[in-house]
């Protein structure tokens, strides 16, 4: 007969890994499908400063090795495999990946969001190595040196006021005019008053150069088609996220930008679907809160399936 998991787990990142350790702890039968990038943004993160527990920091693929060990260690099986297509139509539920077809009585979907890119080769060359997507995680590692955010969104201004605290100078580079800043009237206004802040309007990134990490940028005016340098030991791009829930469009409620609308918690618009992570979370996105929401998704499934035994 084939087997009915109580859950199934879509991704293996900090909020999977920790919907399983919960899961699993609370003697439900797990299955993660853990995709083709065991660990999400995480495997591409060197050092992790301000994730609770380690006072000296870890690199992002040593606690991601961590977190599966613990998942595993309470029973939770784990698969590396894709999810392609869903069918949340009726119960149990099916989750189809690309050999097999696997059912379960619930789900918690944490497959994360990934950040948009410049889309630069040099981009991918440098990623890890002064190239970031986040300044609270990795902008304390750059302290005294100056610095570049890319973007005009609330997300940009936060980062450069956030590494203005630390920074010798922070270089903000926006592809529109002033008026054009996407950013809150006040995001702006705390940014333009700091003066350690330089603005670059109507700039692009053309390429990242250096040696073993970021050493310069070379821009270009969209408007003079000018090209210049500036110096930098990091680039922080900040121009939004890409939530990883293309294969859940017509299967749940979705926000304009694809992120997981929850109903009430973590419960999607599917009763006995939960969310949990990046996939939902686009204020916070940190690898601690995503622990958090997987946490939190764990218990709300576990009451429904104990709500669901008694029907």
């Amino acid at each position: 007969m084939e087997k009915i998991y109580d859950v199934i787990i879509v991704g293996a990142g900090p909020a999977g890994y920790t919907a399983g350790i919960y899961s699993a702890r609370a003697g439900h039968s797990v299955l993660m499908i853990a995709g083709s990038l065991p660990g999400g943004q995480l495997v591409n993160t060197t050092d992790v400063e301000n994730f609770p527990g380690f006072d000296q920091g870890i690199q992002g693929p040593e606690l991601m090795k961590l977190m599966r060990k613990q998942t595993e260690k309470f029973g939770t099986e784990i698969i590396i495999d894709k999810v392609v297509r869903v069918d949340f139509s009726s119960k149990p539920f099916n989750v189809f990946t690309k050999s097999k077809t696997f059912k379960s009585q619930s789900v918690i979907i944490a497959t994360g969001a990934s950040h948009r890119k410049l889309g630069l080769d040099s981009e991918h060359v440098f990623e890890g190595r002064g190239v970031s997507y986040c300044a609270i995680c990795d902008g304390p590692l750059f302290k005294g040196q100056e610095l570049v955010v890319v973007g005009g969104g609330d997300a940009a201004m936060e980062e450069a006021i956030f590494m203005a605290k630390f920074a010798k100078k922070i270089h903000v580079l926006h592809r529109g005019s002033k008026n054009e800043l996407r950013a809150s009237k006040i995001m702006q206004e705390r940014a333009f008053n700091i003066k350690k802040i330089e603005f670059h309007f109507n700039t692009e990134v053309k390429e990242i150069k250096g040696d073993t990490k970021v050493r310069e940028i070379i821009v270009i005016n969209n408007k003079t088609h000018k090209l210049s340098t500036i110096k930098t030991a990091a680039v922080f791009i900040a121009i939004g996220q890409v939530p990883s829930t293309e294969i859940f469009k017509n299967h749940l409620t979705l926000d304009k930008k694809g992120f997981i609308v929850m109903k009430k918690n973590t419960q999607t618009s599917v009763g006995g679907v939960f969310a949990a992570g990046d996939v939902h979370d686009y204020t916070y996105r940190q690898a601690v809160t995503a622990a958090g929401y997987g946490c939190m998704a764990a218990l709300d499934l576990d009451k429904y399936l104990k709500a669901s035994e008694k029907h």
